[in-house]
């Protein structure tokens, strides 16, 4: 099955600061993500420009991409659209490390595409920057709900230097 991303550049190659469009909408499963973050059945949108120069493709533009995730502090629901700014070089000798293969006179942007998706896509998001979380003792929501629990947690290991900070404040 050929890649939806797979791009003819022969005409590019050709005149160095040629530039073409690539504006399309690719179902999710295209990309084989293999992350339950991202939102299965949606699209991914992929606005590029390549810029032909005289060692290879200059790939520019924009990626979106919805995602579904829980809140790292009190596990609520989550989604999100992500979108992400891409500059990427081609080329079909590889002179720069960070470089992606021109293979024949074929571009396939789907891999770049996907890496940089799954890049984007936040690892640990909040619901807000001061959620409260849930309570280490006995799980509740401190969203939603206060606890009675101690906030103070004491490790007995630290005991020896708990008691040297109580001596020096007397």
């Amino acid at each position: 099955m050929a890649s939806p991303l797979l791009v003819n550049v022969a005409e590019l190659l050709r005149r160095a600061g040629s530039i073409r469009e690539i504006d399309r909408q690719i179902d999710v499963a295209e990309f084989v993500f293999d992350d339950a973050r991202i939102v299965e059945g949606s699209k991914v949108d992929v606005a590029l420009t390549l810029e032909a120069l005289t060692d290879g493709i200059v790939v520019h533009g924009k990626l979106q991409a919805d995602w579904k995730f829980e809140c790292r502090r009190c596990l609520r629901p989550l989604t999100g659209h992500t979108e992400v700014e891409v500059q990427e070089l081609y080329q079909a000798v590889i002179s720069d490390p960070d470089a992606y293969p021109i293979t024949g006179e074929q571009l396939d942007l789907l891999e770049m595409a996907r890496e940089n998706v799954l890049l984007a896509v936040p690892l640990a998001p909040l619901c807000r920057a001061d959620c409260p979380g849930l309570c280490p003792q006995c799980g509740a929501d401190l969203q939603s709900a206060s606890c009675s629990c101690s906030r103070q947690v004491r490790d007995e290991r630290w005991a020896a230097l708990d008691a040297l900070k109580t001596d020096e404040n007397q």
